[in-house]
């Protein structure tokens, strides 16, 4: 059977859905390999304690790791949430070979406030490799994710 990006898409959202249940900010990603879905992976910021852990940059690590790969341009990644300036660098160091996210950075700007919130795609410009990028899949689902939720 083949998978379309909102199949995956639908999961990266339940991983935020499930991060933000846990007590964590509600971002989540999955890494997906030709139909296989990899790694799955929450943002993990207060349960880990670490400002870091966000979904992406913790599933890239995580998954490189445990897998001793650098090299990631056979997969994608889905995000709930376009990628930070952080999290997009890793895309890049990592050579990920396609991006795909469902809320936009003006979207979560106008959710979160004031915030470090420069466009992947202003990364990318600027990086010798540049994964593929598709956004506002599932946008409005994306969205319900922050429904009521507040940064603090």
């Amino acid at each position: 059977m083949t998978y379309n990006d909102e199949y995956f898409m639908k999961i990266a959202i339940e991983q935020a859905s499930k991060s933000r249940a846990e007590g964590n900010e509600p971002f989540g990603a999955i890494l997906v390999k030709g139909n296989n879905i990899v790694k799955v992976a929450e943002n993990k910021v207060h349960t880990h304690s670490d400002p870091t852990y966000h979904a992406e940059i913790g599933l890239i690590r995580d998954f490189c790791s445990e897998n001793q790969l650098f090299d990631l341009n056979e997969y994608t990644l889905y995000t709930s949430c376009e990628p930070c300036v952080m999290c997009s660098g890793a895309m890049v160091w990592s050579n990920l070979g396609k991006m795909v996210y469902s809320v936009t950075h003006d979207q979560l700007a106008d959710i979160a406030g004031d915030n470090i919130m420069i466009s992947c795609k202003e990364v990318f410009a600027k990086s010798p490799l540049k994964p593929v990028v598709v956004g506002k899949v599932l946008n409005d689902e994306g969205l319900k994710v922050f429904d009521g939720y507040s940064f603090g």
